[in-house]
């Protein structure tokens, strides 16, 4: 890989963005950090990326960008005061539309800006909530669509896209060791409700949500599997 390799990691403070962050460290020469404040529920999450960036010794040039259109034109249970459930569509009402669109554009924008090429994003088709702009399929498009759009090959990688919680928390392991994992359970969010009073052997969350269970039942099978 060529010294000047760089990468913009679209980075929340949960889970799956923190392991792409470490992937990130390992791959490229400098990486760039970028988060979003666009007005969720969770917004307990922008205070916990600020310690895992500490934590991890990123050291790179960050950014939070703002993004409320989300929370002006969305009613979801993410941006919203409302229960979680199931839509007609087969959706959870946790799903924002747009959102993923919004980040990954102003990121490429941002990208453009500093001569970056690269996106890392900790979107997953395997073990997920469903949502369309999560998948393979889309991320492809989009990648395609920036290159058109900006004139400048664009190219998202997605580390965890074709595996599950479990094989996300191993990864975490075989990125930084038991101390990595540790710093994942204690300073990552991932909860939905922004639930930070609870604390499980998987981290802090109201292990009701989505996006809880998810990262529960991985815990507990990577754990199982010694």
């Amino acid at each position: 890989m060529a010294q000047t390799e760089q990468a913009i990691v679209l980075f929340s403070g949960g889970q799956d963005s923190t392991v792409c962050l470490a992937w990130a460290l390992k791959t490229f020469d400098r990486v760039v950090t970028v988060g979003f404040d666009y007005g969720q529920n969770h917004f307990i999450e922008m205070a916990c990326r600020t310690r895992v960036l500490a934590l991890t010794n990123a050291g790179g040039e960050d950014h939070v960008l703002r993004l409320p259109i989300l929370n002006e034109i969305s009613e979801t249970a993410l941006t919203g005061d409302m229960e979680i459930f199931m839509q007609q569509n087969g959706l959870p009402n946790t799903f924002v539309p747009g959102r993923n669109i919004l980040f990954l554009t102003t990121a490429a924008m941002l990208a453009y800006r500093q001569g970056i090429t690269n996106l890392v994003t900790g979107v997953c088709e395997t073990d997920y909530s469903g949502y369309p702009d999560c998948r393979n399929a889309f991320i492809q498009s989009m990648s395609e669509s920036l290159s058109a759009g900006m004139d400048t090959p664009m190219k998202i990688h997605t580390p965890l896209m074709f595996i599950d919680k479990t094989a996300t928390w191993e990864m975490a392991f075989a990125l930084g060791g038991q101390e990595f994992v540790d710093l994942i359970i204690e300073e990552t969010h991932t909860c939905y409700r922004g639930d930070r009073s609870h604390r499980h052997a998987w981290g802090y969350g109201c292990a009701d949500c989505p996006a809880c269970d998810l990262r529960q039942r991985g815990y507990e099978t990577w754990v199982a599997a010694g």
